[in-house]
């Protein structure tokens, strides 16, 4: 039987465009928001007053005046694979194609009836996108994995008191993945009974097809906020984002077949390999076009958090955020004819964010923050298509009110990740191991915001 493994990882995108591997764990992203990047995502008790409450805390949408924001981040995620199996690809490097990747975000808000408010959110909290050569040593298990996740959330706030607000979103979920790797079929029978391609002389890892897998679903969640301003100093913020699992029914997979130049041995015939494999490739066969179907999780998150203002410049603010990545447990992948289950035994993340804004006279804000998390998959899962891990994020950032209805902010986040075990193969067994982990991936990223928001 053919083996056909496909792991969907990270990357997000609005429309056309996508995001590469970025800040938050497993293929989540947290940068959705300029200024919100700037003090490193904290600010659930105080979110940035820019629209982007609709995503930081659906609780917190202006009742004073129309807003609308539009931002977005360009983040540039580098990395590689460095094999260190002691066999014989020891040493080789497979290094991440150099590209940045846009994030956009738009948020409209407006307040009606004096307490209350109702805006609109675009933005992409889950998706990455990990982009390898073709060549790179895990292209069997995926050289390119594309997850697109993009809400649109028509969000609704009440000011309850002076103290007191809550919101609530819809999440209209367009949900779109793309997978490509190569197949090698040198461990394949020749016939059901006779020697396997690489017994008489096919080499391993040699590639024989190219396989894409493509679809898209629609999806619908929601998204809950809270917001306490104890006092003009002291306030409280939790929000939660529901989690959805989305069944794409209508996808395809598609191959194309790679010649190879290989002929049997003289012994067994002397035939062509590519030959000999073409009827596969036909209407029908096991490595055919097909149908199939997948189902992708995307978790749920809960984030509480406090702010504080220090003195009248300086602002704090502390978030805990909870993300249930143990959804994400087996990646099914159904063709007609090429069928996998792959296992991820992701475990739910607890993260910490801390951040600052010193005020700079009346119009100027300087930030910073830090974000603190483990990693959602554990080490017999970390492969190329989401070489994932624990994370050390560090943020600068500064805001310009320009005129009473204009502001700007700017962002910068620097990424680290410490190196981490993983594996460019599929196993020796049916569920993987950490003994089949052959090498070391190494990650890291720069990434850039910016925002400007307009006040009617």
């Amino acid at each position: 039987m053919y083996r056909f493994s496909a792991i969907c990882v990270i990357a997000v995108v609005l429309g056309a465009l996508a995001a590469g591997p970025v800040s938050a764990q497993g293929f989540g992203v947290y940068e959705q928001g300029a200024c919100m990047m700037g003090r490193g995502g904290a600010g659930v008790a105080d979110p940035c007053p820019d629209g982007s409450g609709i995503f930081f805390n659906p609780a917190a949408l202006s009742v004073e005046a129309m807003q609308v924001t539009l931002g977005g981040a360009l983040i540039g995620p580098r990395g590689n694979f460095t094999d260190t199996s002691g066999g014989a690809l020891n040493g080789r490097v497979s290094t991440l194609n150099n590209k940045w990747y846009p994030v956009p975000n738009i948020y409209l808000s407006m307040p009606f009836a004096k307490k209350y408010a109702f805006g609109v959110g675009v933005f992409a909290p889950y998706g990455l996108t990990t982009d390898w050569p073709e060549n790179s040593q895990g292209r069997f298990l995926g050289y390119k994995s594309v997850v697109q996740g993009v809400y649109i959330q028509p969000t609704f706030s009440a000011k309850l008191s002076d103290k007191l607000s809550v919101g609530i979103g819809v999440d209209l979920t367009y949900l779109n993945v793309e997978l490509r790797q190569r197949v090698d079929l040198s461990t394949q029978l020749l016939t059901s009974t006779g020697p396997t391609f690489v017994a008489v002389g096919i080499p391993a890892n040699t590639d024989f097809a190219d396989v894409q897998l493509k679809g898209n679903a629609l999806h619908a969640g929601y998204h809950l906020g809270l917001l306490l301003r104890a006092s003009d100093r002291l306030s409280f913020g939790i929000r939660y984002l529901s989690g959805q699992k989305v069944t794409i029914s209508e996808g395809a997979i598609t191959t194309t077949q790679i010649m190879t130049g290989y002929k049997l041995p003289p012994s067994l015939g002397g035939s062509p390999v590519d030959a000999l494999l073409a009827p596969q490739f036909a209407s029908g066969g096991k490595l055919s076009n097909q149908s199939a179907t997948t189902a992708i999780p995307l978790p749920a998150q809960l984030v509480a958090g406090v702010a504080l203002k220090a003195t009248p410049a300086v602002k704090l603010f502390f978030d805990y955020q909870y993300t249930n990545w143990k959804a994400f447990d087996v990646l099914p992948i159904n063709g007609q004819y090429l069928k996998s289950s792959i296992l991820e035994s992701y475990e739910d993340v607890h993260g910490f964010r801390a951040g600052t804004e010193i005020a700079l006279g009346a119009k100027h804000v300087l930030r910073a923050g830090v974000n603190l998390h483990g990693p959602a998959s554990p080490d017999q899962t970390v492969t190329p298509n989401l070489p994932e891990g624990s994370r050390r994020e560090f943020s600068l950032g500064f805001g310009s009110q320009l005129s009473n209805r204009m502001r700007i902010d700017l962002g910068y986040m620097y990424l680290g990740q410490p190196d981490r075990a993983g594996r460019t193969t599929a196993g020796k067994g049916a569920v993987p191991v950490v003994t089949d982990n052959n090498g070391i991936f190494s990650f890291m990223a720069h990434l850039l915001g910016a925002s400007v928001s307009l006040r009617f």
